[in-house]
């Protein structure tokens, strides 16, 4: 049996390591926003035969939209961000790139005002704090029969930790490739955290659960002893949920849609950190967390 917690600090290194970039590029570069929480518009237009980008960024600078932002899609398609638009000035705008740049579909088009986006970060930030909390306090209740010598509450703990650590990861991760990249985050970035930390604390549970059965069944046994042990039951049930889900959002990724791209590309990198946390982040701070108390 592989000895998990032997290398425990091999683990938290490579978590640390790699947070700390995200940390550094977080309050470095910071995120970049979208317009569900800057506000601003997005319209989305698909041609009829290959077109000239530069055209259309002309007819946008003729309009007083300078600093828009293009990004090129599938199809001939293209995707724009600007300042907020009114319909009629979107009407315009449509018009001119007709005439300079060629035939095309009006594929989607939504507008949101600076207000609303602010309203969306504060919903953000506290549905990020009530799922923690909401976390930690199921958790401490479902185990509050768990026997000695671990108290219910740490199994809690050292889930809510485990569940910062995916949320450090991903937003490190996202803020690394907007800056690099030119990725924003919107209101579907934050669905995707919120399933990604639902998949994690759901897979350390699992793992948790059997330590718990393994704290009565193999009473007598080191704290070591038993924690390895579980994982070492879990792990095989835990690495292959995450890889037929991983199978499906690598196919997405690949041949979906651009508008969820991103969407997915956030849950793809989550589950992978959730998954990896679940076995050696939140077993290993449940032991250290014990071994605090004993000493």
């Amino acid at each position: 049996m592989f000895n998990t917690l032997k290398y425990y600090k091999l683990w938290l290194a490579i978590s640390g390591l790699i947070l700390l970039f995200g940390v550094i590029s977080l309050f470095t570069f910071g995120l970049k926003l979208g317009i569900d929480f800057t506000g601003g518009s997005m319209i989305e237009i698909k041609f009829k035969q290959p077109y000239d980008q530069n055209l259309v960024r002309q007819a946008f600078d003729e309009k007083g939209l300078q600093g828009s932002q293009f990004q090129a899609s599938e199809n001939f398609s293209l995707i724009v961000r600007t300042r907020p638009l009114e319909k009629a000035e979107y009407d315009s705008i449509i018009e001119s790139v007709k005439s300079k740049a060629g035939d095309l579909e009006e594929s989607q088009f939504e507008s949101i005002g600076p207000v609303v986006g602010k309203e969306l970060k504060a919903k953000a930030i506290y549905q990020l704090i009530f799922v923690s909390l909401g976390i930690l306090f199921y958790i401490g209740y479902a185990f509050r029969k768990v026997a000695k010598p671990i108290t219910s509450w740490k199994f809690g703990l050292a889930a809510v930790i485990a569940l910062f650590h995916d949320l450090l990861f991903v937003i490190g991760v996202f803020s690394i490739l907007g800056k690099f990249k030119g990725i924003e985050i919107d209101s579907m970035f934050i669905t995707a955290v919120l399933t990604v930390l639902g998949f994690s604390v759901h897979d350390t549970i699992v793992v948790f659960d059997r330590i718990r059965e393994n704290l009565k069944v193999k009473a007598g046994n080191t704290l070591d002893f038993i924690i390895n042990h579980s994982i070492a039951q879990t792990i095989v049930r835990s690495l292959n949920t995450s890889l037929t889900v991983l199978f499906v959002l690598l196919a997405l990724l690949l041949f979906g849609g651009e508008s969820i791209k991103y969407f997915i590309l956030a849950l793809f990198v989550g589950i992978i950190v959730g998954t990896y946390s679940s076995i050696f982040i939140a077993s290993p701070m449940l032991m250290l967390m014990q071994k605090k108390r004993n000493n």
